[in-house]
């Protein structure tokens, strides 16, 4: 045992990347790199490559790995989603507001960020809606922004993975090329109605 009570060394009939898949099984939450390189007595960088093992493993399996920040932890599969629904007996996910959306996309990808900031972005008051997404777990509180009043930081959480089906924010789209919400939780938006009068106008000659 090493100062720490954990092991100096792993045993030769256990592997990392199964003493990994064991302790993150039995987790209440997401656990740190550096955490679970003290408990396991390896180092950071063989705890990553061990968890990089086991998210190539689980590729083609029903678990995978979620990453969040210096964060991970064991979950279900995306798609086995309406399954654990029907085993479990509960419903499907609430859908969220357009301006949930909204503002979820802008702590996304701007994390760590701070309300006025988002507010300013959006060009409304967003504390209702923050208070919505607080309290489905989406976003959660990061730390405290250097400036005066030392404005909260807002971030993203492992059940915004989740929602959306993401097992680390690496995967988010490209704000450049594809849509930032998955379309399944966009709300339906129908198309502007096109203008007779401006589609016979158009079709004349012009004089």
């Amino acid at each position: 045992m090493n100062a720490d009570g954990a092991p100096q060394a792993l045993t030769a009939d256990l592997a990392l990347p199964a003493l990994l898949e064991a302790l993150l099984f039995v987790a209440d939450g997401p656990q740190s790199f550096s955490r679970l390189a003290s408990v396991t007595g390896a180092s950071s960088a063989a705890v990553q490559a061990a968890l990089l093992e086991l998210q190539e493993h689980y590729a083609t399996r029903g678990l995978r790995l979620q990453r969040t920040r210096d964060q991970v932890q064991l979950t279900t599969a995306p798609a086995i989603t309406p399954y654990l629904e029907l085993l479990l007996g509960v419903g499907g996910r609430q859908r969220l507001s357009q301006a949930a959306l909204e503002t979820l996309a802008i702590v996304a990808y701007r994390q760590p960020v701070t309300r006025p900031q988002v507010d300013e972005i959006r060009g409304v008051n967003s504390d209702s809606v923050f208070q919505n997404l607080l309290g489905k777990g989406l976003v959660d509180e990061v730390g405290r922004a250097d400036g005066p009043g030392r404005p909260v930081l807002y971030g993203t959480t492992p059940t915004f993975l989740q929602h959306f089906g993401l097992n680390e924010l690496g995967e988010m789209p490209d704000l450049l090329t594809e849509p930032v919400i998955p379309a399944a939780d966009a709300e339906q938006l129908a198309e502007p109605a096109a203008d007779p009068l401006q589609s016979e106008r158009d079709s004349q000659p012009a004089s």
